[in-house]
């Protein structure tokens, strides 16, 4: 841990209470002027610190960064079970576990504060702006199935609603395949890339990888994203961001040891807010007119064409029809 981590889990200890420089110091065993500079280092990172002349150092209350330690201070009895990788900016973490993989162990998460190149479904950029959401990966190595790695991705979309609904006061829901909305608006994006090995017909890893919406961004969303894209909450809380990025990887360690049960099927399939609804299939340039009848228990979506035509959709993209609710 370095002295940065260090001084970080002191003053979250201090829970909002002055810790005197001349304390950090000794307890650390670093100078002041260390000190100093581990405390800008933290405020860069997104740590909001109050520094008062002979009092010293506290962390405000509605402080909401996120450090190594702040997500292990809500992981409970399941902190060993994680190696965290804590980063400020990188092109995508995704993309960084992937070149990484082969070295790292199973359930090694990398989250990041921004993504230069964050990465969405069939080649989309996903935007990642500083310090208002969460964007993190999950290197996997199971003894799997490809079949059974495919439901990793709508695994990955009940855990991220289960750790919206346990740390906020807002409904979470799922729009087929893998995106997650709160009151109307996406706040989750899903992306899975594995590698396969072809002697084995299993995968060697699986990257399942998630991005957050958590508040406005600064200067709002992009404007093709202005009628989709939501937040959770439009107000800051203190360690929400932590604490949502610890709720969600817990609750996806859980269900991934729990792929088969019939319980993640139902919860998935209630969660999901299109069943029913007039819906658009698109397959390439192409948009085909549908309802949505079901999701089967290979969570692939029930669809009824126009013509009465029935088809299971393994994969793809669909869209609510203008006139249909979305709740």
């Amino acid at each position: 841990m370095t002295t940065k981590e260090k001084l970080a889990i002191l003053l979250e200890e201090k829970d909002g209470a002055f810790l005197s420089g001349n304390a950090i110091a000794e307890s650390l065993g670093i100078t002041r002027a260390a000190v100093w500079k581990n405390i800008k280092q933290l405020e860069q990172e997104g740590y909001q610190i109050e520094a008062v002349t002979n009092r010293g150092y506290r962390l405000l209350p509605m402080n909401d960064a996120i450090s190594e330690s702040a997500v292990r201070s809500f992981l409970g009895d399941k902190n060993d079970l994680f190696t965290l990788d804590v980063r400020d900016s990188v092109t995508s973490t995704n993309s960084l576990l992937k070149e990484m993989a082969p070295e790292l162990p199973d359930w090694y998460v990398m989250i990041a504060r921004n993504q230069t190149a964050g990465r969405g479904r069939v080649g989309r950029s996903f935007f990642s702006p500083y310090d208002t959401g969460i964007y993190l990966s999950v290197l996997l190595k199971p003894d799997i199935s490809v079949s059974d790695a495919g439901k990793l991705t709508t695994a990955s979309a009940v855990a991220a609603c289960r750790a919206i609904e346990s740390s906020t006061e807002v409904k979470a829901q799922i729009k087929w395949v893998n995106d997650v909305f709160v009151n109307g608006g996406k706040v989750c994006g899903i992306l899975t890339e594995a590698s396969v090995n072809f002697e084995t017909g299993k995968p060697d890893w699986i990257v399942t990888g998630i991005g957050f919406n958590v508040y406005p961004p600064k200067g709002g969303f992009p404007k093709e994203l202005q009628k989709v894209a939501g937040v959770i909450t439009e107000k800051a809380e203190k360690n929400l961001r932590a604490k949502l990025a610890a709720e969600y990887i817990r609750n996806f360690y859980e269900i991934c040891g729990r792929l088969s049960e019939t319980q993640f099927y139902q919860e998935y399939k209630e969660r999901c807010f299109i069943l029913g609804q007039l819906i658009n299939v698109i397959k390439g340039e192409e948009t085909i007119p549908a309802r949505a009848l079901d999701i089967l228990e290979d969570f692939s979506l029930l669809v009824q064409y126009q013509d009465g035509r029935e088809e299971a959709l393994a994969a793809g993209e669909v869209s609510i029809r203008p006139g249909s609710s979305e709740t």
